[in-house]
């Protein structure tokens, strides 16, 4: 029995345990102390519910509900109006518009390597993708549908009927049923094959001379590694980086002030393609994020100890720049036919 399996046959399913495996069974490189070796993805790693990959028929499912418009109240967006393949699995924009064109508080965060996701969204707030799926198409600032209705609708749509037969057998469509095929196409936005990625295959030259230094002080100097570590370059936990705001983040899901102004920290794989930054969206570029860190961040009281003045310099930023465009994989989407638009 290998390592996975006999952890499997344990029952050992957390995250930490999880993380602990993957450190072990990819190819890793050096991390400071605390931090989860940098690594590529491990798609055996994925926990799928009932331990069980969805076929491609749920996954294919997934996707025509995400691109699908009468997933909203109006009929007039999807998950992918905000999620847009085009633009990163975002909407480019600062603060996405409500369903009435007012903006929403948060920034759009982008879908990329999500399989391997313990907690959803800025906050927290979903413990699964399954969750987090039906929460946006319920919200009334932004997809305002309840979800009694969309099975009706959907219900209403013999091609849906087909398909949804087809995955999940014979009977009325479920809330059960969109969520899982929903996280199930979500899931299959797997961003693993970039230059930084064939670096730790061997490719030694797949990385530039100015990357390599950003690499160095990416776990070094920058300290950027102490958040985003590990294979998806992320924690998965709450920090408060001292932006200003009235945004409680976390504070609001846990009922602790000491998470207030905390969000998620967001993984760094195809940074490049989902500007602007923050979840506020309150920087645009990637060097104003660097310099922001680089200066020790905003003055909230409450802002993490992990975060100081780093004095870098402009030849260090430009370093880290190049490092972090070496983390980009793109997850290229071709758009499904929806069936009958008209219903």
């Amino acid at each position: 029995m290998d390592l996975k399996q006999g952890i499997k046959s344990l029952g050992c399913y957390s995250v930490w345990i999880r993380v602990i495996a993957v450190a072990a069974l990819c190819v890793g490189f050096s991390s400071p102390l605390n931090a989860n070796p940098l690594a590529t993805p491990d798609r055996d790693w994925i926990e799928y519910p009932d331990d069980e990959a969805p076929s491609q028929r749920e996954t294919d499912l997934g996707k025509v509900l995400f691109f699908d418009n009468r997933l909203s109240i109006d009929r007039k967006r999807s998950c992918a109006s905000c999620h847009n393949p085009d633009l990163g699995f975002g909407d480019g924009l600062a603060l996405s518009a409500d369903i009435q064109g007012k903006p929403l508080q948060r920034h759009t965060p982008h879908l990329y390597n999500l399989a391997w996701a313990s907690t959803f969204f800025w906050d927290g707030r979903a413990d699964s993708l399954e969750q987090q799926a039906l929460m946006p198409i319920q919200s009334e600032d932004e997809m305002n549908l309840s979800i009694e209705d969309l099975v009706i609708r959907l219900n209403s749509v013999s091609a849906y009927r087909e398909k949804f037969a087809a995955v999940y057998g014979n009977g009325a469509i479920s809330e059960d049923m969109i969520a899982r095929a929903l996280a199930a196409f979500m899931r299959s936005l797997v961003s693993d094959n970039s230059a930084f990625d064939r670096f730790l295959r061997g490719e030694s030259n797949a990385l530039g001379p100015e990357a390599k230094r950003g690499l160095e002080l990416f776990q070094g100097k920058a300290e950027c590694s102490k958040c985003h570590d590990g294979a998806n370059f992320t924690d998965d936990s709450f920090h408060n980086i001292g932006l200003p705001g009235n945004d409680l983040g976390r504070a609001e899901v846990v009922s602790d002030n000491s998470l207030r102004g905390a969000f998620k920290t967001p993984s760094l794989r195809n940074i490049t393609l989902t500007a602007p930054y923050m979840h506020d969206g309150s920087f645009a570029s990637l060097e104003s994020v660097i310099v922001f860190y680089n200066e020790g961040g905003g003055n909230d009281s409450l802002k993490s100890e992990l975060i100081k003045p780093l004095n870098l310099s402009n030849q260090e930023i430009s370093d880290l720049l190049a490092f972090l465009g070496t983390l980009e994989s793109r997850v290229d989407i071709t758009r499904p036919s929806i069936p009958d638009v008209n219903r």
